[in-house]
């Protein structure tokens, strides 16, 4: 059994245009710091069960742009992340950090370490949006205002998180989801609605749409990553043709191109690894800590 850690402090970090909510626990210890980034439409929140992991470690868990407490969004250019999140870091003075990152969170972390080295010291990235280099060959518009991504129409309005946490319980992917994560996702994905009544998507579904638009818009990921001069360790989960939320985005080959990479393939996993079972990510994060 996991003793809870105590709820975090959230303050508010000034970077360009909006102020960057970042979620601290303390540490009980001496660990190195812990920075966790999230996936697209989530928040710092949903990473509460496997924080809960490391209690020796210090922990900040971002609220990315237009995510969770942040504001900022529309996202046009996921390099604006990778600044905000080293913002971050530089006013609060943090170094030789453990970056953890899931999917969006993950490309995100890699540039911040690539750009500023000494930032940290150790990344594990779970199912990283990183492509293969024709996925960021100039092309085509992957979505447009005629065509916009699915997410733009997911309901935002909910009478309260409970009323969330019942409609989404058994749909998937949510049904895949440890039981803690999912009511975290739920609890503290959701704002008070401007109307006052009731609560709506934190992540405003026009947000979480434009971030897959402009998932084409850091073309120089790859090169960025050849420069990372720190371990690295890839967890890929279940690679499949399918063109789902829930097959591995990720570059079979990104480990290689990394100094010191290492590719950690889990076939029995989705991508949402770290909301299907957070024990198992836990373990593969401390495994790599040593």
């Amino acid at each position: 059994m996991i003793a809870p850690r105590s709820a975090p402090e959230t303050r508010f970090h000034p970077v360009a245009g909006t102020e960057l909510a970042v979620h601290h626990w303390p540490s009980q210890g001496a660990g190195a710091p812990l920075v966790f980034a999230h996936a697209t439409g989530f928040h710092g929140r949903v990473w509460d069960a496997i924080i809960a992991r490391f209690p020796e470690h210090p922990a900040h868990a971002i609220d990315l742009r237009g995510h969770g407490q942040t504001g900022g969004g529309p996202v046009e250019d996921w390099r604006v992340l990778a600044q905000d999140v080293a913002a971050f870091l530089a006013e609060a003075g943090i170094s030789g950090a453990v970056g953890i990152g899931h999917s969006m969170g993950a490309h995100t972390l890699l540039q911040v370490a690539a750009d500023n080295p000494g930032r940290f010291a150790r990344l594990v990235l779970f199912d990283p949006v990183i492509l293969a280099p024709e996925f960021y060959a100039p092309g085509e518009p992957l979505y447009s205002a005629d065509n916009p991504h699915p997410a733009i129409r997911r309901k935002r309005d909910f009478a309260s998180p409970e009323a969330m946490i019942e409609r989404f319980r058994e749909r998937d992917p949510y049904n895949l989801f440890d039981p803690r994560v999912f009511e975290d996702y739920c609890r503290h994905g959701l704002v008070p609605a401007p109307s006052g009544e009731g609560m709506e998507l934190a992540c405003a579904p026009e947000d979480e749409a434009s971030v897959y638009a402009s998932s084409r818009s850091n073309p120089g990921i790859l090169e960025a990553a050849k420069h990372v001069a720190i371990p690295v360790l890839v967890v890929r989960a279940l690679h499949t043709t399918l063109n789902d939320f829930k097959s591995s985005p990720t570059w079979p080959e990104l480990a290689k191109v990394l100094p010191q990479g290492t590719d950690l393939y889990r076939p029995d996993m989705t991508h949402f690894h770290p909301f299907q079972d957070p024990a198992d990510a836990a373990r593969i994060i401390a495994e790599f800590l040593v």
